[in-house]
């Protein structure tokens, strides 16, 4: 069975930042990389030769959507995802476990996948862990999913009709739909549960990865392992132990990763270390610039996050110097583009004042044009942290730009 092989080619000498090279079956893939979500088979708002256009190398793509809708059956009918959606390159397909979480729990204790993934960066304080509640019992949120040993009972969001995820059927939807790379069906913890519930969900886990890898068929697809376990270092690192001894091609670390960025960065720090080496890892969710950086400096591969999208829409743009808002007034009548240096279309034929104008006027083009430039800032980005680690200057690059870079922009 033909899959993933994944060799590094440089390492940089002061942290564990690594360059590597990614064969997948539909092409290679360069490492550090970031990858655009394409939920339900697009990226929202363009076109799969605008994503090449801007150098997206792989894209991420949604196993409990597209299992909704339209349907993983009529996907393999059409032939697969590439030709549904018409994008050539390779695709990773995640395994549902996160959106299955977000119906529920997620839900529940208000945690999404960008805003309140890190609660007490958003509440100012860390909150107060949860224990039997995690639970949901009398949640209206939570009745939404039921979780129990063999796999996972929701309502679709679609259509309000019963549905079932089990190790299995994700990895048969996932077989189905087609992608390069798909991933083990895992329970996703709230960054609220308790350690016992973190506990018992990463035991689970556990058991779930081996029936992944009991349910695959022989095709050329790259199934990653995830490594679960909340906030809690002992969990964490028994995880990166288990995951790691299994014979996967890969790994995904996912889940809660704290309730901090300092939390997620000293997950990363116990995890990466017990990975095995020759293992490309994949950071789940997380891709803001500043996160980039964190990431690869500990050895993370690959990113994805739906930030860049998410952000575009509501016409936040990256910059250099942290996060453009384009209907701020001040831009009103600016004629320079939103980044003088970008070479993404956006940059190259429209001013600040124009992208402005769009959003004022609830055109249907500025959330594209933003989402151009958003996608092309991280893409170039990623690709220059690749350059400059193998170059060995990863460290003073990094620092030259978090030294102008504010999150929280203007």
């Amino acid at each position: 069975m033909a899959v993933a092989e994944f060799r590094t080619i440089a390492r940089c000498s002061k942290t564990r930042a690594r360059a590597g090279v990614l064969a997948l079956p539909h092409g290679t893939v360069d490492t550090p990389v970031f990858m655009p979500v394409g939920t339900q088979a697009t990226v929202k708002g363009l076109t799969p030769a605008e994503l090449e256009e801007l150098g997206a190398q792989i894209v991420l793509a949604n196993t409990y959507h597209l299992y909704l809708r339209p349907g993983a059956e009529l996907v393999a009918e059409l032939g697969g995802l590439h030709r549904f959606m018409a994008w050539p390159r390779p695709i990773l397909t995640d395994s549902g476990g996160f959106q299955v979480f977000s119906l529920g729990f997620g839900l529940e204790h208000g945690v999404g996948k960008i805003a309140k993934i890190f609660p007490a960066e958003e509440a100012g304080e860390r909150p107060r862990a949860l224990g039997g509640e995690h639970r949901g019992e009398g949640s209206p949120h939570a009745r939404l999913t039921r979780i129990d040993e063999d796999g996972v009972s929701f309502t679709s969001h679609v259509d309000g009709s019963p549905r079932r995820l089990t190790p299995e059927t994700s990895i048969r939807v996932q077989e189905q739909l087609g992608a390069d790379v798909i991933l083990a069906f895992d329970e996703c913890t709230s960054p609220l549960a308790s350690y016992e519930y973190t506990r018992e969900a990463l035991v689970r886990t556990h058991r779930w990865a081996e029936r992944c890898l009991a349910a695959r068929r022989p095709t050329p697809q790259a199934l990653f392992g995830i490594v679960q376990g909340g906030e809690y270092r002992d969990l964490r690192e028994a995880s990166a132990r288990a995951i790691g001894s299994l014979p996967f091609e890969g790994v995904a670390i996912g889940g809660s990763l704290g309730k901090s960025k300092a939390d997620m960065h000293r997950v990363l720090d116990w995890t990466i270390p017990l990975l095995p080496d020759a293992w490309p890892r994949h950071l789940l969710g997380i891709g803001e610039p500043e996160d980039l950086f964190a990431g690869v400096e500990r050895g993370v591969d690959m990113f994805d996050c739906v930030a860049p999208t998410r952000l575009g829409r509501h016409g936040v743009l990256y910059v250099p110097t942290g996060r453009l808002h384009i209907a701020n007034a001040v831009y009103r009548d600016d004629p320079a583009p939103v980044q003088a240096d970008c070479a993404c279309y956006a940059c190259q034929h429209f001013s600040r004042a124009y992208l402005r104008h769009l959003f004022a006027a609830n055109e249907m083009l500025g959330p594209r044009l933003a989402t151009i430039h958003n996608l092309h800032f991280l893409v170039g980005l990623v690709r220059a942290i690749r350059d400059s680690i193998v170059a060995d200057a990863f460290p003073a690059f990094r620092d030259r730009f978090l030294s102008t870079w504010r999150p929280s922009g203007g």
